[in-house]
């Protein structure tokens, strides 16, 4: 169990922390820069941090179940937080394929045929859903970190 713990506790700061220091400290660091550069920016990170979150997703998922049913005797015996935790994990793991999918494919796009228009459109799209996740990724972060305390 404890292996379960922490290594779900680890893929949950890196993916939450990681949207955490993109919105609070890149996002307006990168204001500073040039639109062109600002987009070929978050298109590096992209590249870089989207396939970590990737791996976050699949090892929240693994460890997760491997909690519920290893440790907690499955759904039956699970308490309200667990089930809520397991709808805003899917929750944000499908925000999360549309992130990959849709704006982040479309400020790539844009980038590579010069669309600096789209490349906006791309990036704003973008941080709304990052700020949606990042905000559900709070929130369940609490749940887990309570739940088992609620009356």
């Amino acid at each position: 169990m404890a292996f379960f713990v922490g290594l779900h506790t680890i893929a949950a700061v890196v993916w939450v922390g990681g949207m955490f220091l993109a919105y609070t400290a890149v996002r307006p660091a990168a204001m500073n820069l040039s639109p062109e550069e600002r987009f070929k920016l978050w298109k590096s990170i992209g590249a870089k941090f989207f396939p970590v979150v990737g791996v976050c997703c699949i090892i929240l998922v693994a460890t997760g179940y491997g909690m519920i049913f290893e440790a907690l005797g499955g759904f039956s015996s699970s308490g309200i937080h667990v089930h809520i935790m397991q709808g805003t994990g899917w929750l944000m793991i499908g925000l999360f394929g549309h992130l990959i999918s849709s704006p982040y494919r479309k400020l790539v796009r844009s980038l590579k045929n010069g669309n600096t228009q789209d490349s906006a459109k791309a990036l704003a799209s973008m941080r709304r859903v990052v700020g949606i996740n990042l905000l559900i990724g709070i929130a369940t972060i609490l749940i887990g970190a309570t739940g088992r305390y609620w009356a």
